[in-house]
């Protein structure tokens, strides 16, 4: 008996998904100004504080949104989804305050930010160090395990099968 997801529509809707976040991610690069690491993860420096703000809240987003909300949701209610969107107006804010005060100062990160306006980088690593622990320990993690439940359900793979091509995955596009 097949998987329950492998509906041929359900791997075209999957398989599209991925071939258009490719497709994006090409077309980016080979825009004018895409050729620098400036020029591509900062859109040359010349975006202002919505499309930076709407781009933070849209990178906040994952499969934890997803598979969690949608249960908490299906659990409590609509109401979980109203911290979602006071968070989108708290983070467009956050991009409107922060954004003018990174580009003055010529940077990108929060680290990069600590290192030139208070010194040394002690507090560079720190920060970074810190960041990426808890990253790694908090989002990642759920992300990783409520992406592979959502492929397994939509799939019928296996729970560390699914693991595995989500972390090849995104190796490939990493390393891209």
């Amino acid at each position: 008996m097949a998987a329950p997801g492998a509906d041929p529509w359900d791997l075209g809707v999957i398989g599209g998904y991925f071939l258009l976040v490719m497709a994006v991610g090409l077309w980016s690069l080979r825009r004018r100004g895409g050729r620098s690491l400036s020029g591509y993860f900062l859109a040359g420096r010349s975006m202002t504080w919505a499309p930076v703000g709407a781009s933070l809240f849209a990178s906040n987003i994952g499969s934890g949104h997803f598979v969690g909300l949608a249960g908490t949701g299906a659990a409590g209610g609509i109401a979980v989804g109203g911290f979602e969107w006071s968070g989108m107006f708290i983070v467009l804010l956050l991009g409107w305050v922060f954004v003018p005060i990174y580009m003055r100062a010529g940077v990108s990160t929060m680290p990069e930010y600590l290192g030139r306006r208070f010194g040394g980088g002690r507090i560079r690593l720190y920060l970074a160090l810190l960041s990426l622990g808890l990253y790694v320990s908090t989002k990642i993690s759920v992300d990783m395990y409520s992406g592979a439940l959502f492929i397994r359900e939509a799939l019928g793979w296996d729970l560390y099968g699914s693991v595995g091509a989500l972390l090849g995955v995104t190796a490939l596009y990493t390393v891209t």
